[in-house]
């Protein structure tokens, strides 16, 4: 069976369904990266029919664009890559987010950030396009109409093809829908993070705008293979992170327990059947996943020729309520 598609909002831009995101591999706040590991990760999904892979400069800091860039070289068009603006080290300019390797980041996406950034991450990928460029974080230092002006510009010169943003407000969405075309929103949706079905999904689907869902196997958490005893070393957000709780590994083992049986009824792993049913949620157009390695990344990619049924869906849907309901956060 072939990898399910489907069409990036009104851009006539199609790619697969299930992505490779690429956090991971830039190594930060994931305690470093194995980078031969990471680009023969990218190569497998794409052999395996994947072709949306979402990078952003602000993983690692630009290194996991350039891993991107160095193997996707020559199969260029095989690929819908996506790509992020906004989170810049550079002019110390817009509203301050974060320090990372000593660098004060900032939420900045003014018209002159936005020209700057997207040369930087066409040089980094190796490409003189990028198909979907995604403002990361929202500016309150700046209005959405003079972002949406720049990034129509680039879509005007052929340096983008579709533009998305990504942890949006409501309200936010509104004003950029009302801007100009905006195809796709990227937000954090899992078993575990279900907020946007009653905030953003009912709007970007009256509208036509996709949603790429991040982190739909929290980090992890739901391929069932972390279990209580794992360590988490250096800078891995997961090590403090209260979602990773010893007793929060156990109720999400009691969940894997529950649909193992559907899984294996589907000859599927645990992580193909989570995306599966994250993809057929309604609203939920692309599922994003992380990959560091070849076998995780073709894991990953078997779930999107995965189809549950009524009965399959609803019997996850009755082991989230019994297993998954009240984990510390």
């Amino acid at each position: 069976m072939s990898q399910l598609t489907r069409e990036i909002g009104h851009s006539g831009i199609v790619a697969s369904a299930v992505g490779l995101g690429t956090w991971a591999i830039g190594g930060w706040m994931w305690g470093g990266t194995d980078e031969a590991a990471a680009a023969k990760a990218i190569e497998a999904s794409i052999d395996a029919g994947i072709s949306l892979i979402d990078t952003a400069p602000a993983y690692g800091l630009g290194r996991s664009e350039e891993i991107v860039g160095a193997a996707i070289a020559g199969k260029r068009d095989k690929v819908v890559l996506a790509t992020k603006c906004g989170l810049n080290w550079h002019n110390g300019r817009g509203n301050h987010f974060f320090d990372a390797d000593g660098k004060p980041v900032h939420r900045y996406l003014g018209a002159d950030g936005i020209a700057y950034e997207v040369e930087q991450s066409l040089k980094r990928l190796g490409t003189d396009y990028i198909d979907l460029y995604i403002t990361h974080w929202q500016d309150p230092t700046t209005p959405v109409s003079e972002t949406m002006e720049a990034l129509t510009r680039l879509k005007a010169a052929g340096k983008i093809r579709a533009i998305g943003a990504s942890n949006a407000s409501a309200d936010d969405l509104n004003a950029y829908i009302a801007a100009g075309q905006l195809d796709s929103i990227q937000e954090r949706f899992s078993m575990l993070d279900r907020e946007v079905e009653t905030t953003l999904l009912p709007i970007a689907r009256q509208h036509g705008v996709s949603t790429l869902s991040y982190s739909s196997l929290a980090l992890g958490l739901l391929t069932g293979k972390i279990g209580p005893d794992r360590q988490f070393e250096g800078d891995d957000q997961r090590r403090t992170d209260p979602l990773f709780s010893a007793g929060n590994r156990v109720k999400v083992a009691r969940f894997a327990d529950a649909v193992r049986p559907l899984a294996d009824g589907h000859g599927s792993s645990i992580a193909q059947l989570v995306i599966a049913w994250t993809l057929q949620q309604p609203g939920i157009t692309f599922g994003l996943c992380g990959a560091r390695n070849p076998a995780q990344a073709l894991d990953n990619a078997r779930a999107g020729t995965l189809a549950l049924s009524a009965d399959d869906l609803a019997n996850i849907d009755a082991a989230i309520a019994t297993h998954l309901v009240g984990l510390d956060r």
